[in-house]
């Protein structure tokens, strides 16, 4: 039984380049030092209350679909940036229909057709996302809902209703 895949794909061609550079331990991502109170806690009135803003939570959003846009422009990663096993590269590239999206998208639907059998790289997980990207599991949830926000912008725009009910749901 086919389900929706919405965000379930892990986006691997549009998410590697962002990622990487994120997590890179290497130097060749930018780390920025980021004052505490950016990092999710608000001063109100000067009176020195802090109050911890609430994380985003990551979830897939039933009738999206934008991870399944596997043919990307140049500025996204290449299969054969992104997995270090050649079965993997071929069996990403298999997966790319004629129009650039995944051949097991039905874009009627907007759903999967192997959605409970779909590859690893085709799910948002913590161990795929440290498989693949070396983001560790307490870095998962913020980068899982960066790089979703990202892919739903590059396929269907800054102002499209896919981006909004992703932040909807990622905020509920």
């Amino acid at each position: 039984m086919a389900q929706a895949i919405g965000g379930a794909n892990i986006q691997t061609a549009l998410w590697a380049v962002r990622c990487k550079a994120r997590s890179s331990p290497n130097g060749k991502g930018k780390t920025v030092k980021v004052p505490e109170r950016e990092k999710g806690q608000r001063n109100h009135g000067g009176f020195g209350h802090k109050e911890k803003k609430k994380e985003p939570l990551w979830q897939c959003v039933k009738g999206c679909g934008a991870c399944c846009k596997l043919a990307k422009d140049p500025t996204f990663a290449t299969p054969e940036e992104i997995f270090e096993n050649p079965s993997d590269v071929e069996l990403y590239k298999s997966m790319i229909g004629a129009d650039g999206w995944c051949i097991h998208y039905d874009k009627n639907t907007r759903t999967c057709s192997i959605y409970d059998d779909r590859p690893y790289f085709c799910r948002v997980q913590p161990d795929v996302f440290q498989n693949l990207y070396g983001i560790n599991k307490r870095r998962f949830n913020k980068e899982a809902c960066s790089c979703c926000q990202d892919t739903i912008k590059a396929i269907y725009g800054a102002n499209s209703e896919e981006l909004d009910k992703f932040n909807k749901a990622i905020r509920s």
